[in-house]
């Protein structure tokens, strides 16, 4: 039986205000995950619990005091990604307890409302480190996990340093379920849907007046992915969104567009492919062509980088375990069929 422990950690009245949640379910979720019960007596949580529980749970709360100190806000999901760190962690190796505040830190700019833009996790932290230190970047990973949104939070910020003259954001135009001759409008009316969120990123960030005049202006350009043939895009911040519906031809023909003083970002999501059965992705013979060139960087993201609502990251891992599951079944089935044909043989 394990051994229990009572630690105790002295709090403000605002710091509790900012850590606890709404009817406590913050203080609540962290008693559930680590087995553990927390106490209030007069400004001093009492923490009870076998001992690595108790550790875990005051490390967590810890962490939340010195964000809410730093004036972030305390979420859900701050709460959700703290504890699975602290969940994962190695008896040998534990996380360092100021990690959250270590990315908390690494602002990259604020929204047209004044909203700071900053990774959540320690995969979106690489991941913007990798973007800052590299000229080709690709970010790869489930919905949620930030890889667009990121991405356009870094070229927005470097074009509006001057490190570039100009945005291009494209994506490729694949059909789903409809075919673009079918749908109404002009050209540019029938792919604009496929670049809505590359959009919506723009505004938020960079706020409408001002996207639209820089667009007028031709410093920002939102095109499909075909425009790009047969251009040179010199000192300019490129973003290729949704590149798991490439083919391979494509993605070496944007690729090759790269000019001097460019930077690039590549997003995509392997496991939401609407390429035809046949058909290869040119994201994933990219990351077999390119792994280990100097200044190109695969950045992998998974279910524990998804920001958006809890519920998300749920479905994420459970279509991930899912996957996993029925890989292994197909390796199973097509080792027993090797062996069928083997006895058949002899």
């Amino acid at each position: 039986m394990s051994e229990i422990t009572e630690l105790s950690l002295a709090l403000t009245a605002e710091d509790e205000r900012n850590i606890f949640g709404g009817n406590d379910s913050y203080i609540k979720k962290i008693e559930k995950s680590l087995h553990v019960e927390i106490i209030d007596r007069n400004g001093e949580l009492h923490i009870i619990g076998d001992k690595e529980g108790a550790r875990k749970a005051s490390g967590i709360i810890r962490e939340l005091v010195q964000l809410s100190r730093r004036g972030s806000s305390i979420e859900e999901q701050s709460v959700d990604y703290a504890i699975s760190l602290k969940e994962d962690e190695k008896e040998k190796a534990p996380i360092n307890d100021n990690i959250l505040v270590d990315i908390d830190k690494d602002v990259i700019c604020h929204t047209i409302s004044g909203k700071p833009i900053k990774p959540k996790t320690l995969g979106q932290k690489r991941y913007i480190d990798a973007i800052r230190n590299n000229m080709i970047v690709f970010g790869l990973g489930p919905a949620g996990t930030g890889k667009t949104y990121l991405g356009m939070a870094m070229a927005i910020t470097a074009f509006q340093r001057e490190e570039v003259s100009r945005i291009i954001l494209t994506r490729p135009a694949i059909e789903a379920g409809e075919k673009l001759g079918f749908l109404p409008g002009d050209l540019q009316s029938k792919v604009d849907p496929y670049l809505r969120p590359l959009y919506d990123a723009l505004y938020q960030i960079m706020g409408t007046e001002n996207f639209i005049k820089n667009m007028e202006k031709g410093l920002i350009e939102v095109a499909p992915l075909a425009y790009m043939r047969g251009r040179t895009l010199d000192n300019a911040f490129i973003i290729l969104d949704e590149a798991q519906n490439t083919t391979p031809a494509q993605m070496k023909m944007f690729l090759t567009r790269i000019g001097f003083g460019s930077k690039v970002i590549v997003t995509g999501d392997a496991s939401q492919k609407d390429l035809a059965p046949d058909v290869k992705s040119g994201l994933d013979v990219a990351q077999s062509v390119l792994k280990g060139i100097d200044d190109i960087a695969f950045c992998t993201l998974t279910s524990s980088d998804v920001v958006r609502h809890p519920l998300v990251q749920k479905i994420v891992k459970a279509y991930e375990d899912y996957e996993k599951k029925d890989v292994n079944r197909q390796k199973k089935k097509a080792i027993q069929k090797l062996e069928r044909h083997s006895r058949d043989g002899k």
